[in-house]
């Protein structure tokens, strides 16, 4: 049995990350105050998919972890899976700037505590928001490599506060791991969907939009619906992180991605053709899009031994099914 450490786990992954780890036997210490819009569920309500009180070994504290880090001195925990953060969608992402920034000081206290309790490994979870924002626009755009970021060179504009904040957690990750010997492994996820994320994401937001619009001749999407993302299902993130967290000691980072493009227009005209509808699809220009083209290259997750499994069309049946039933 292994005695592992999840910050923000009451969040959307790391609700799945604690079922996992819970599942494998593991003695789980999950720490989150449950802060306003970053979609985090306090498990005294129930989580969506699971009970994790129905596990002996879960242990929860309703707290900032900045103050955990303060009281909890705990020397031998095999694992940190460090997912705090400020984080809410792209409202948040563009209207609440500082509250963001605020990541800046969670990520200084985790490796505060990580240089005195020396988890003898962290996942340090990390953003597709860190990469240069230069090399995702209409006018050209690629698949995003892990090697176009580099600490040595040039690291280039990221996604707002957000993707600055992640940033630089990685770059302590590699500091921890040089001056410290602290082993850790950093993940870009892309963007990561599921059943019971919440509805300030694109995913659960488009498919409730079409369930609720049944029929309905026009269909719109935020921004222009041209802009592109890379769709990977939570349970496929969760199987790339406990593949390859042992991998990788040194703070490098590892996309999770499917390699695929997809606009929010063919996402929307997917999920309503799954429900019996051709709507035509359109944009709503006054809501916030993003990066036009956001794809995570797969190459060295497949040389790590990951690939994705679910395809996103599996995925929206799934979810549509999921929010027809009312759950």
């Amino acid at each position: 049995m292994r005695k592992v450490l999840v910050t923000g786990a009451a969040g959307f992954v790391g609700r799945h990350i604690v079922k996992r780890l819970l599942d494998a036997g593991d003695e789980v210490h999950a720490v989150d105050c449950v802060a306003e819009f970053t979609g985090g569920i306090d498990p005294a309500c129930g989580w969506p998919l699971f009970d994790p009180r129905e596990y002996p070994r879960f242990h929860f504290y309703k707290e900032d972890c900045r103050s955990w880090f303060a009281r909890v001195k705990d020397t031998d925990f095999d694992y940190t899976f460090h997912l705090a953060a400020m984080v809410g969608g792209r409202l948040m992402i563009e209207n609440n700037p500082l509250a963001v920034a605020d990541d800046l000081s969670i990520d200084a206290a985790y490796w505060g505590w990580a240089k005195e309790a020396r988890p003898k490994k962290t996942a340090c979870f990390s953003s597709s928001a860190a990469y240069p924002i230069k090399l995702q626009r209409p006018e050209g755009y690629l698949l995003l490599t892990e090697e176009m970021i580099s600490f040595d060179s040039d690291i280039g504009m990221p996604d707002m506060s957000y993707g600055w904040a992640k940033l630089t957690c990685e770059y302590l990750a590699q500091l921890a791991y040089e001056k410290h010997g602290l082993k850790s492994i950093c993940y870009r996820p892309f963007s990561g969907y599921g059943e019971d994320q919440d509805d300030a994401y694109p995913f659960p937001s488009i498919c409730k939009r079409v369930l609720a619009e049944r029929g309905a001749k026009v269909l719109h999407v935020w921004g222009t619906g041209t802009q592109m993302r890379d769709f990977i299902h939570i349970e496929d993130c969760v199987d790339g992180v406990m593949t390859t967290i042992d991998k990788i000691d040194d703070g490098g980072a590892v996309n999770l991605s499917t390699g695929i493009f997809t606009s929010f227009i063919d996402f929307a005209k997917q999920a309503a053709g799954i429900t019996g509808y051709h709507p035509e699809v359109m944009g709503l220009s006054d809501k916030p899009a993003g990066v036009h083209a956001r794809g995570g290259d797969t190459t060295k997750q497949r040389q790590l031994g990951f690939q994705y499994k679910i395809a996103f069309k599996t995925g929206i049946e799934r979810a549509l099914k999921y929010y027809a039933e009312g759950r």
